[in-house]
């Protein structure tokens, strides 16, 4: 009798642990991307260059060609302030998939999710220069802040 109770003890003990496991994998997957709810936590509002920000093109400081740029997030909107020829002032925004380390903008670019914490902000995306937006072809990395 004693072995079997030991037994149903480490039973429910493993059951338990898998269970914690499998809630816990439902908001973070093993690359450290998170859920598209907890990523438009940190997503929604407004940010700017602040002390850290900028733009780059293909590794060059950009910034220059788009002073005081900001972008501010809503669900499945955004807008933007001195965006030049690389954002439109109004768009909308998708996400790729459920696990929320990319969006597709209404100009059919992609924008991948380097860093996102409440207060920064890195994504990249490759701007073709053509289409709706013009603009400097090349590789874009954009820094900001809260």
């Amino acid at each position: 009798m004693r072995v079997m109770k030991i037994n149903r003890t480490k039973t429910l003990s493993a059951l338990v642990l898998i269970v914690m496991i499998i809630i816990g994998c439902g908001t973070v997957d093993p690359n450290g991307l998170i859920n598209q709810e907890l990523a438009f936590e940190k997503l929604a509002g407004d940010w700017i260059y602040g002390v850290n920000g900028q733009i780059t093109l293909d590794g060059q400081d950009v910034s220059l060609n788009y002073p005081d740029f900001s972008i501010s997030f809503a669900d499945g909107t955004y807008t933007t302030i001195n965006g030049g020829n690389l954002f439109r002032a109004t768009g909308t925004w998708t996400w790729v998939s459920e696990v929320a380390g990319s969006i597709n903008l209404d100009t059919g670019e992609e924008v991948t999710i380097l860093d996102l914490s409440v207060t920064r902000f890195k994504f990249s995306f490759t701007h073709s220069g053509g289409g709706v937006v013009a603009g400097t072809s090349g590789n874009y990395t954009v820094s900001l802040e809260k």
